[in-house]
């Protein structure tokens, strides 16, 4: 195993389904290659507080944000709501410190009915990710109705999403060479 940790944010907050399924078992191969010890938390399995609201009981942010302050990168998969990415993946980005995610290597799955939804999630999400300064993989993978067979993805989809977890690991090597990264945000954005 490398020693990477690379952690699945799974933005859907419907049933159990296709989603689920292809982020949980690209997952599984990646830890099972070595790729990166790959974690998936479902947003869906967690209570969040809302920005700026009384606090929820039973309210779990601190540990997603300790989660996502301890892995080495974050793959953000959520699926087309609205023609963006979900609320609850915005809500628990407006609650996350700055520095939870800056200077973090990050790629995008999306997942929508048809092709015609392909740049929504990721349009949105690269502006919102861009502020907290996480390093982009340069391309991301959308996954339609037509990449599945069976409830299942297929090779193909399979293989990008593969592909995706890959090179956000050497996004990780590459950022651990060099060293400190200089923080992407103009420092007019930068907290404190």
């Amino acid at each position: 195993m490398t020693g990477k940790r690379i952690l699945v944010l799974l933005g859907s907050v419907t049933p159990p389904g296709r989603m689920h399924r292809t982020v949980n078992e690209a997952a599984q191969r990646a830890t099972d290659a070595g790729i990166a010890a790959v974690e998936v938390l479902d947003l869906a399995t967690v209570r969040t507080g809302f920005a700026g609201a009384a606090p929820v009981e039973g309210d779990e942010t601190a540990g997603v944000v300790e989660r996502l302050r301890g892995a080495d990168a974050v793959l953000f998969a959520s699926p087309v709501y609205r023609g963006s990415f979900t609320g609850v993946l915005k809500n628990l980005l407006d609650v996350v410190p700055v520095e939870a995610l800056e200077g973090k290597p990050a790629g995008i799955m999306a997942m929508g009915n048809t092709r015609d939804h392909a740049l929504g999630v990721e349009r949105h999400l690269r502006d919102v990710l861009a502020w907290f300064g996480v390093i982009h993989a340069p391309t991301a993978v959308f996954l339609s109705a037509a990449d599945f067979e069976a409830g299942a993805p297929k090779a193909e989809a399979a293989a990008d999403l593969d592909a995706l977890i890959a090179t956000i690991a050497l996004l990780v090597d590459a950022t651990n060479a060099a060293g400190r990264v200089l923080p992407l945000r103009p420092p007019s954005t930068r907290e404190g």
